[in-house]
């Protein structure tokens, strides 16, 4: 087995940051204007012209653009929204903050998406949206998702927290495919602003509540009242959240944004490395990557197989003990003490199955060829 020339953790992921973003938020600390402002409305309009979607409206996070958009979309309390169980907690969380119920949609143990095939069924008289969940970065079959939508008059919503850059049916995940789209900028994903998420639309209704529900329903942002030569007195017309973002993420989000398609092209090229490698592994699976979609490889997920030397946690702590951190297979939310209810038993044997044999390898911008060489020799000799 090679080694490196020091004993060191590669990490699952690591963000990339340089002086330009130093720079960028230097800059918004000297100007006195820290909260939302022109920096965020900046990062807003490059957003949407990076996705082509005519609206994006930033906020503090992916979850809590995963409630806005809900509120929006209509959702009411007692209302069903489907969902896959694997995912991150936040897709049901939000969901639960609006006061909705989740129900879980098996996926297809190929892709790691939502099974079409399955969504049908979940359908009940309650049901008021379809909240879709592109799983690490692999955009979901929006077109038969929406079709069965529009058929039973639901609302899609996209939960593209790891899908920058990804593209459906040659179109970048977040333009106007669906009602809305939530992405994440937490420090795992490809673009960061530390903490931070950001909601696109091609309905300047939507975006219009949207921007007024994520600071206090207040009818006239900060801006336009410190901008003003006029007093201006806003007024509070419904019940709203303090879901903003901050100019030092605005001002970070816009480089990120600037060097993304490098970033994008990076993990590309890893991933292809990564597959052509592990698939002379005779007991793991690289990602599979359907026709229609461009993967962004947010993060790079292989399953084992029966024949495994070591089970999937055992696998985990082999390569933490050389160094390597790895994570689990995307969780499976019915399983977490929320969520738990004698209803989901034998009903998502997909979801099951991927979430216990499936593993996530480091995989990030700075990634050096050395590095990918060490992760990929020692799975290459675990249990030789």
């Amino acid at each position: 087995m090679s080694t490196m020339t020091s004993m060191k953790t590669i990490p699952v992921a690591r963000p990339s940051i340089g002086v330009d973003e130093e720079k960028a938020v230097l800059e918004v600390l000297r100007s006195g204007w820290l909260a939302q402002g022109a920096r965020v409305a900046e990062f807003e309009k490059r957003f949407a012209e990076y996705v082509g979607a005519s609206q994006a409206v930033a906020v503090s996070s992916c979850t809590t653009a995963l409630h806005l958009a809900l509120v929006v979309a209509g959702v009411q309390p007692g209302d069903e929204v489907l969902c896959p169980s694997l995912s991150f907690i936040a897709t049901a969380n939000s969901i639960r903050y609006a006061a909705a119920t989740p129900v879980f949609v098996d996926i297809d143990p190929a892709t790691y998406n939502m099974d079409p095939a399955r969504v049908e069924a979940a359908i009940t008289p309650r049901t008021r949206a379809i909240l879709v969940v592109h799983q690490v970065g692999l955009p979901s079959a929006l077109s038969e998702i929406c079709e069965i939508a529009t058929r039973h008059g639901l609302a899609v919503v996209e939960d593209a927290a790891c899908a920058i850059g990804s593209e459906y049916q040659n179109q970048r995940i977040g333009s106007p495919y669906t009602a809305m789209a939530c992405f994440s900028f937490h420090p795992r994903k490809i673009l960061t602003t530390g903490e931070g998420g950001m909601i696109t639309t091609a309905s300047e209704e939507l975006a219009i509540r949207l921007r007024k529900l994520r600071q206090h329903a207040m009818t006239v942002s900060d801006l336009a009242r410190h901008s003003s030569a006029q007093v201006v007195t806003e007024s509070y017309d419904e019940v709203g959240y303090n879901y903003r973002m901050t100019d030092l993420q605005g001002a970070l989000g816009i480089v990120q944004l600037h060097r993304l398609n490098d970033m994008l092209d990076r993990r590309r090229w890893l991933a292809a490395r990564y597959s052509e490698q592990l698939a002379q592994i005779d007991w793991l699976v690289p990602p599979t990557v359907p026709a229609e979609c461009r993967h962004n490889f947010q993060s790079y997920m292989a399953r084992l197989k029966v024949n495994a030397p070591l089970g999937r946690d055992q696998l985990m702590q082999e390569l933490l003990n050389h160094g390597i951190s790895t994570r689990r297979g995307i969780m499976a939310i019915h399983r977490e003490l929320p969520y738990l209810n004698p209803r989901w038993k034998n009903q998502l044997p997909q979801t099951e199955y991927i979430a216990d044999n499936t593993i996530i390898l480091p995989l990030f911008y700075t990634m050096s060829d050395e590095e990918q060489d060490y992760v990929i020799d020692c799975i290459t000799h675990v249990g030789q």
